[in-house]
């Protein structure tokens, strides 16, 4: 079983997709890990698309049960066609501003202005790289299960949502 759980920055990804990787006791696997070389500060110099799409193949190879989060667009057919089911969350850009500036903080210490404003721009579609419109058109190529969930219930919830489509997909997915 592989589950991506992808969606805008502050929706919620990283929170939902490691508890539901802990309740379905399967391995997670955050996209920036393998999307970013570790530096410090951090975020600064990306893998190459090759080595990325290398790395999370190898994830899928060793681990047959896994939750990935992040956004995967543009890492190949190979791995944007691997899920048995993708959950798209969504969430008002001043909630995931808010949780944004929040973990910032807690991580870092400070906000990084100009990450909380290519972040605000998701909606719009005025960023580079991820927007709403190109996350919709994104999903609606996908041939698997696609679930939409608005992000601003707690996370036991949306992962208790989750299973339950999860119990529901047929038995060959």
């Amino acid at each position: 079983m592989r589950i991506l759980v992808t969606g805008a920055a502050g929706s919620g990804t990283s929170t939902v997709g490691c508890l539901l990787a802990e309740s379905l006791q399967a391995t997670f696997q955050e996209a920036d890990e393998l999307y970013w070389l570790p530096t410090d500060p951090p975020f600064t110099e990306k893998r190459s698309p090759q080595d990325r799409a290398q790395l999370l193949l190898a994830q899928f190879t060793q681990h047959p049960r896994i939750v990935v989060s992040g956004s995967l667009m543009g890492w190949g057919a190979q791995i944007e066609e691997a899920f048995n089911l993708i959950v798209f969350l969504h969430a008002p850009t001043a909630l995931r501003l808010e949780r944004i500036k929040q973990r910032e903080l807690e991580l870092f210490g400070f906000v990084r202005p100009e990450f909380i404003q290519w972040a605000a721009q998701y909606d719009e579609g005025g960023m580079a790289g991820r927007s709403l419109a190109r996350h919709t058109s994104w999903l609606s190529q996908r041939r698997c299960a696609v679930l939409h969930l608005e992000s601003v219930s707690a996370p036991f919830e949306l992962v208790k949502h989750i299973e339950n489509e999860i119990n529901a997909l047929p038995p060959n997915q």
